[in-house]
């Protein structure tokens, strides 16, 4: 059975750096990767929703992989998504991702049309049956239009390959449910996706957040993390505080995507292009991310 072990903290889902639509930005590539080692996560998600994986050509997702996992250099787990509505396609970017040294893949529910949890079992049995690696759950209703409901999480859990879920409904009481869920299984490793609710996640048995600030911040939310996994309430919700005002700032203006790509290109870290149909921020909105960025100690 795989060490989930290895998994435990914050991995941050990787931002995928671009020149233009269909050019890596692979130094800003590399100085993402390098300031997030240097921040201390646990490991890497690609291809996530904040690498605008549905956005990118095959050819893309698959030069991306190649690029980061060169860059990582084996220091880190790397984690791969390889959410898709073809059962084919899931699997041939798994297949990718493993000759590549990916240790572990994601997947969400296919998307588009609305499926039973008896339809979402069949899928995700015959793709988890065929996978080269071990793999997460990844709980995302608000761009699948399908949940993992805990009922059928619990049977693929029992997967000898299966690592844990990571849960970015924003659903507390379906979120308190799985750590209860899996409150005895050290081998289940549960993951927050929303940062905002990384502390108190991480407070009541999370292994740790999936935690898009990373990218910019990797300390502020390793040192929450830590606070939170060491008992020490007061501290996490303090820093916690810090992330809602991230959030609050920089995300706030026009949105998550086009929020973190415009601060990581104001702090010197990589290219703010973004893939088709987003748009960069205007000026205005420039300016309030960068006194965001000068008040957070970034800038």
């Amino acid at each position: 059975m795989p060490d989930n072990h290895l998994y435990n903290g914050i991995i941050p889902p990787l931002v995928t750096p671009l020149l233009e639509s269909e050019r890596l930005d692979v130094g800003g590539l590399e100085r993402l990767i390098e300031r997030a080692v240097a921040g201390g996560v646990d490991g890497f998600f690609l291809l996530g929703t904040t690498g605008e994986a549905p956005n990118l050509s095959h050819r893309l997702q698959r030069e991306f992989i190649k690029q980061a996992i060169e860059l990582i250099d084996g220091r880190k787990p790397a984690l791969i998504g390889i959410t898709d509505c073809c059962l084919t396609e899931a699997l041939d970017l798994s297949r990718y991702g493993a000759d590549c040294g990916a240790t572990a893949v994601v997947f969400a529910p296919p998307y588009y049309y609305p499926l039973s949890q008896e339809e979402l079992l069949r899928y995700s049995l015959r793709l988890v049956d065929a996978l080269p690696l071990p793999f997460f759950l990844y709980n995302i209703p608000s761009h699948t239009r399908n949940t993992f409901e805990r009922s059928t999480a619990r049977v693929l859990s029992h997967h000898p390959n299966c690592l844990g879920i990571k849960d970015s409904s924003g659903d507390w009481p379906y979120f308190s449910g799985l750590i209860e869920d899996y409150r005895d299984r050290s081998d289940f490793a549960v993951l927050m996706g929303p940062e905002e609710m990384l502390a108190d996640a991480v407070l009541a048995g999370a292994a740790g957040g999936v935690s898009g600030g990373a990218n910019l911040y990797p300390k502020l939310y390793v040192d929450t993390c830590r606070a939170a996994r060491e008992g020490k309430a007061g501290e996490a919700r303090s820093l916690q505080a810090t992330i809602l005002r991230l959030s609050d700032k920089i995300y706030g203006p026009a949105g998550y995507l086009r929020g973190m790509k415009c601060a990581l290109e104001l702090a010197g870290v990589c290219s703010g292009v973004l893939t088709e149909p987003f748009a960069p921020l205007e000026d205005e909105q420039r300016a309030s991310v960068r006194a965001a960025l000068i008040e957070l100690g970034l800038l």
